[in-house]
């Protein structure tokens, strides 16, 4: 596997023939999620690609007859629960998740838990293209995301998802590599939402629901604000810290870890950026971060270095 700014690649034939079942079962739990990789023949010819766009990234896989199965033990040991939005490209796909099985012909759109288990392949030549979005990112509790993802095609918004995420496959390579890249990655968390939530309730959002939508709004409109606290969000949506605590409790996230870490993804993407030539000093501040060498801290302990060598990784 070799590695480019913000992009992962694997291609199977820079690989010897008795290397690559290995190769490919590595490179699909480092890019999607541990499972077995049963191959159709021997004949193995796999093309793996990654590209990040802040939490969020797009995942491409072009194979020969490939199946991936995950059991409920390998599900068992993500930490972060991921579901993927994928527009089959090339074959029929078949996919099963708790207990609903369907044909996913070229074009069409699934969603799959990562974190659940599921299985999914097709046979001769065959790719697709999706985006992974962490689903402590949606503000969606976890029975909301699984009940919906069987009937996608019930959401009004099913057919601009499934544009949106075609095109960001077919120009992920360009998107990556643009400055206003990391500006998708709330685009497509708002996309996944809403979809997600249109297909589990079309016509009834629930009210704790659509606040929550606008609180996460809020944040993100907000984020280099140093003075964003629950008070203030609060008022700016006319109810009590209690109940937006309440909220947040619900939804099964922690307000103040989840504002800290959309500070540090917009960071990140700020010290990746050759456009961008703030001191890491400016850019904690930037981001709302009063104390530098709070920010350093959080940031290691996110991402395993600390700024100045992300930074340098990256130029």
């Amino acid at each position: 596997m070799r590695r480019r700014v913000m992009a992962y690649f694997l291609d199977t034939t820079d690989l010897p023939a008795g290397g690559r079942v290995d190769a490919v079962h590595a490179a699909m739990a480092h890019a999607s999620a541990p499972c077995h990789v049963i191959h159709e023949t021997g004949d193995v010819h796999v093309r793996l690609g990654v590209w990040d766009l802040g939490s969020t990234n797009v995942f491409t896989t072009h194979a020969t007859g490939i199946r991936l199965l995950r059991t409920g033990k390998q599900a068992k040991q993500d930490a972060r629960p991921v579901v993927a939005l994928s527009v089959q490209q090339r074959a029929d796909g078949r996919h099963e998740q708790f207990g609903r099985q369907r044909v996913v012909a070229p074009g069409d759109l699934m969603a799959v838990d990562l974190s659940a288990p599921y299985d999914f392949g097709w046979s001769g030549r065959g790719g697709a293209g999706c985006v992974h979005v962490p689903v402590d990112q949606l503000g969606l509790p976890v029975d909301v995301v699984r009940r919906a993802i069987p009937d996608l095609h019930r959401s009004p918004l099913y057919r601009l998802v499934t544009d949106h995420v075609t095109n960001l496959v077919a120009t992920a390579d360009r998107l990556a590599a643009d400055p206003g890249a990391s500006a998708l990655d709330a685009v497509n968390i708002e996309l996944a939402r809403a979809l997600l939530l249109s297909a589990d309730r079309p016509d009834h959002p629930a009210p704790t629901d659509t606040v929550l939508t606008h609180v996460r709004t809020y944040v993100r409109r907000h984020l280099t604000d140093p003075d964003l606290t629950p008070a203030k969000i609060a008022a700016a949506h006319h109810i009590s810290v209690r109940r937006l605590y309440a909220l947040c409790a619900e939804a099964g996230f922690s307000l103040e870890q989840w504002i800290i870490e959309q500070r540090l993804t917009a960071a990140h993407a700020d010290l990746a950026n050759p456009a961008v030539s703030h001191t890491i000093a400016t850019t904690a501040r930037r981001w709302g971060f009063r104390d530098t060498t709070h920010f350093a801290r959080r940031f290691r302990a996110r991402y395993g270095l600390t700024p100045t060598e992300w930074r340098q990784s990256t130029r």
